[in-house]
């Protein structure tokens, strides 16, 4: 694909007024857009297979300003996959098309999340966040940030309100109370790689030693919301964990030991050259 510089954002196609799936803040979500039909013909520096490719490329849900029609954003999650496969070069493509006709493109791979209501729920909170974070201004002040502000949570106990994974840690402290975690504390990590995507890591101890373990990648591509995104990768680990602890009967197969979970750690210190801001996380690496 040859770098063409910046095009502008008239190669974005408004979306006629409809059902959108979200309605906020000055918004509308729609879901399940095909790329090709955002876009007003193939760009110019794409080849015909590429666009062909990235065109045919499904957006889960694609923001619009609400009075124009224009999308702003769009999201879209993906299980993990290898490099080189299909999947991976078709991503790349639909990332490279995205910032060539100005659409930022938030991207969540993971395993475990990707239902509908999880995607609506996340495209809320992001724009949410967005609109909170420039009603602050540029200067924010003593403003408290959006992830930080404290609140009544869903069990009674005051907490960060907008942790995602809120939910999902109430109800580890649950099913440690039903013996079903033999502890209740959800643990995690984030870090981010150069030039690439945020990744974040949460576990929790199932049976003695053994931990059921959820990792999250979050690529934003031309997409801020004040929340960094290291930050707001482990908080969709999270939450991807409280998905996995409503059925941990099908989730002990895939638990991982101690020693284990520790290695894994110890692999991502290894790269911190490779991580933009390095890795904060070495005591996780301690036996």
């Amino acid at each position: 694909m040859t770098s063409t510089g910046s095009v502008t954002a008239t190669w974005l196609r408004p979306i006629p007024p409809g059902t959108p799936l979200l309605i906020r803040a000055g918004h509308v979500g729609h879901a399940a857009r095909r790329l090709g039909g955002l876009v007003r013909g193939r760009p110019p520096g794409v080849t015909g297979s590429q666009w062909g490719t990235a065109a045919r490329a499904v957006l889960d849900l694609v923001v619009c300003d609400a009075d124009t029609g224009l999308p702003r954003f769009a999201v879209r999650f993906d299980p993990p996959a290898p490099g080189g496969s299909p999947a991976r070069r078709e991503r790349r493509l639909t990332d490279a098309v995205c910032a060539l006709v100005g659409l930022p493109l938030l991207r969540v791979e993971s395993p475990t999340l990707g239902g509908v209501e999880q995607v609506r729920r996340f495209v809320a909170y992001v724009v949410d966040a967005r609109a909170y974070a420039a009603g602050t201004g540029p200067d924010g002040g003593d403003t408290v940030a959006f992830r930080d502000i404290v609140g009544r949570l869903p069990d009674g106990r005051r907490g960060p309100v907008n942790d995602l994974g809120a939910l999902a840690r109430a109800e580890a402290v649950q099913a440690y109370v039903s013996g079903r975690l033999v502890d209740p504390i959800v643990r995690g990590l984030h870090v981010r790689w150069v030039d690439g995507p945020a990744e974040g890591w949460a576990w929790v101890e199932v049976r003695p030693g053994r931990h059921l373990l959820e990792r999250v990648r979050l690529a934003c591509h031309g997409f801020a919301c004040g929340v960094e995104p290291g930050r707001l990768a482990e908080d969709l680990a999270v939450l991807a964990l409280g998905e996995r602890l409503r059925d941990l009967d099908a989730a002990v197969s895939s638990l991982v030991d101690r020693d284990g979970l520790r290695e894994r750690v110890r692999g991502l210190a290894a790269r911190r050259d490779a991580l933009d801001g390095g890795f904060a996380f070495d005591h996780l690496c301690v036996d």
